[in-house]
């Protein structure tokens, strides 16, 4: 698993033989790996399973360089780069959460994925009525948008050790090519997790009528207390096999 790749990517290995293929972990927008993954215990869980584990960190997110223009972070151009951390495998489970998930929906295309976990994912673009001037002038010290979806996303890109600008770049880059998801896209098993109180995943039951034999499995909490919890992770262990 020594694919050149632009992404910084964490690599885990089970103590003995592999029990399945590789798992790749796709985190959520303004957050990366560590954050959403390896504090949340993911990968020792899957290790502990016997499976590999790859954990990179989007463009402008983390430890991997920022997107070098609109271009470089379209919905394409960001799977691409996810899919050259997978090149090299002949089979690969994907888990991903939010813009993860989103992104995760593109992959069975360009890797050999043999099931997929979509948590947290929101039935539609979630970007597209961003105001990105008044996130970055909030992040540069000035007032909080008045619109709540574009005072989040001001919050967001202005925590500590968040890049304002390249993450301000991925959201162009992303709303560029709206998320439209349509029946067939998906023909990889696929199993969607929702959190009870998770308002980005509304709607999600729209996504499964697309995705022939796909499943939901509700967990509690909501957006962030979803992925957190137990129950997700063992949603989608129970689903890839890992036990």
């Amino acid at each position: 698993m020594s694919a050149t790749t632009s992404l910084a990517v964490g690599r885990y290995a089970p103590e003995g033989e592999p029990s399945g293929p590789p798992v790749l972990l796709v985190h959520g927008f303004a957050s990366d790996g560590h954050t959403d993954w390896i504090t949340t215990g993911w990968p020792a869980a899957l290790t502990a399973a016997g499976r590999p584990v790859l954990v990179p960190d989007l463009p402008g997110h983390g430890s991997s360089p920022a997107p070098a223009d609109v271009a470089a972070a379209t919905p394409d151009a960001i799977a691409g780069a996810l899919a050259a951390v997978g090149a090299e495998l002949s089979e690969v489970d994907v888990i991903g959460y939010s813009l993860g998930a989103r992104l995760a929906w593109e992959l069975p295309g360009l890797l050999p994925v043999r099931r997929l976990v979509l948590g947290g994912i929101s039935p539609m673009e979630p970007f597209g009525a961003v105001d990105v001037e008044a996130a970055l002038a909030y992040a540069g010290g000035g007032k909080l948008p008045g619109d709540p979806l574009t005072a989040m996303i001001a919050r967001m890109i202005s925590a500590p050790g968040r890049d304002p600008v390249a993450l301000c770049r991925c959201i162009e880059g992303l709303r560029s090519a709206p998320f439209d998801p349509a029946v067939g896209t998906l023909r990889v098993p696929t199993r969607f997790v929702a959190g009870k109180d998770d308002p980005v995943s509304q709607g999600v039951t729209g996504l499964l009528a697309l995705v022939p034999g796909s499943d939901l499995v509700t967990v509690p909490g909501d957006h962030g207390g979803a992925l957190r919890g137990a129950k997700f992770k063992a949603a989608a262990l129970e689903f890839l096999g890992a036990f």
